[in-house]
């Protein structure tokens, strides 16, 4: 250090001075506004992309929002459609229900009707063959009883007997 001050020379130092004054004047004029510019313009370009990058972050939580709506409702939706199905499967199981029942009761009914049908026509049935043996038994018995004389005239005078009683 002490070397440099003995070789301090005035003259190289006011020279030296002069161009490094002229060289910032120089920068100043030319160089430090377009360098100053082109910093503005990327920090306008920072915060341009900042908010850019904000309002893109509170569009998708609107987005988000509106998703979680759409799905909430369409949940909603879905629930109110199950809700409507099942009341109208337990309505169709019920009126399948009461038809089989009415249905049941016809037939049950209809077999009741057929079976008394049936039974009326079988006593009837019945009482025809009933009629008709004792028609047959009583016209042998009759045949017995008035195949010879002596019968004949007992059974008459039976017969009056009865017929003065009554």
């Amino acid at each position: 250090m002490e070397k440099l001050l003995e070789q301090f020379s005035l003259g190289l130092f006011f020279w030296s001075a002069l161009i490094f004054v002229g060289l910032i004047l120089l920068l100043k004029k030319f160089a430090w506004k377009p360098i100053l510019d082109a910093i503005n313009e990327r920090e306008e370009g920072i915060k341009n992309a900042l908010l850019s990058a904000e309002n893109a972050k509170k569009e998708m939580q609107n987005l988000q929002a509106d998703n979680q709506r759409i799905l909430q409702e369409a949940r909603m939706e879905r629930d109110a459609m199950l809700k409507e199905a099942r009341e109208i499967k337990e309505k169709i199981v019920s009126e399948a229900k009461n038809e089989a029942q009415v249905q049941g009761q016809k037939i049950i009914e209809q077999a009741k009707a057929s079976i008394e049908s049936e039974k009326s026509a079988a006593i009837a049935e019945l009482k025809l063959q009933v009629s008709s043996l004792s028609l047959d038994i009583a016209e042998k018995l009759l045949k017995d009883e008035l195949s010879n004389k002596a019968a004949q005239t007992k059974l008459v005078e039976k017969m009056l007997g009865d017929a003065k009683l009554n």
